[in-house]
């Protein structure tokens, strides 16, 4: 089934309104969570959510408005629609982090067991895990240095109906960062792999090495790599 934004925007208001009274929830306006409280979820549809440090909550969920999971915070899921993600260090997210238009963000250390999602919007990694891969259409995606991504990464081709224009999405690979899984591209990508990364399966694009910290440490990537990155042994998880 095609990904669109009513796929995620149906869902979250019915969450709002199923939620209201088990937690901080509103409509109107952001919603924040003390440092260090436990509550059933954090929700609202027109405003930011905002989760403090060390704090315990079941779905931080918005339409619009952005996300924000302090350090050490341990949540369900974190979703809106026309926001961005950000998900601070040595926090732990059960399921999947979504959005449509924003991009996501995971600290040093961060863990995501389900998926990292967007639609229009960049995605970061720094030192962080994602445990049921990465999906966009549109957005570059840099998996930092340290970075362990389990479910392969996967840029889809997007609809018509999306107008995203004629980007091409930027795919860092960073050092010592493993990808498990295959990545696959159903349209143009740069694609760059440092040279101690390890990867699995590449579909529909081809990797350029580079050395150092990043892709532009010497102002370009390696055009010509001397060999392909490691490739992990054992069967690709699905």
């Amino acid at each position: 089934m095609p990904f669109n934004r009513t796929h995620l925007l149906a869902p979250l208001a019915l969450t709002v309104v199923a939620l209201n009274g088990c937690g901080p929830a509103g409509v109107n306006g952001g919603v924040n969570v003390p440092r260090g409280a436990t509550v059933e979820a954090a929700t609202t549809v027109n405003g930011g959510v905002k989760v403090g440090d060390g704090a315990k909550v079941g779905e931080a969920a918005t339409v619009n408005g952005g996300v924000r999971l302090g350090d050490n915070v341990t949540a369900d899921s974190a979703k809106t629609v026309n926001g961005g993600i950000r998900i601070g260090s040595n926090t732990k997210v059960a399921h999947d982090a979504q959005t449509v238009n924003g991009g996501v963000q995971l600290g040093k250390n961060a863990n995501v067991g389900g998926e990292v999602r967007t639609v229009n919007g960049d995605i970061r990694l720094d030192a962080a895990h994602v445990g049921s891969g990465i999906t966009t259409f549109n957005g570059d995606i840099q998996v930092g240095t340290g970075s362990r991504v389990e479910g392969g990464i996967h840029v889809k081709k997007p609809e018509l109906s999306m107008g995203l224009g004629d980007n091409i999405p930027r795919i860092v690979i960073g050092p010592g960062a493993v990808v498990e899984g295959t990545m696959k591209f159903e349209r143009d990508v740069e694609l760059y792999v440092s040279d101690s990364a390890k990867i699995g399966a590449v579909e529909g694009a081809t990797a350029q090495m580079f050395s150092g910290d990043s892709p532009d440490a010497d102002g370009s990537p390696a055009s010509e790599p001397a060999e392909a990155p490691p490739a992990l042994g054992g069967p690709e998880k699905e």
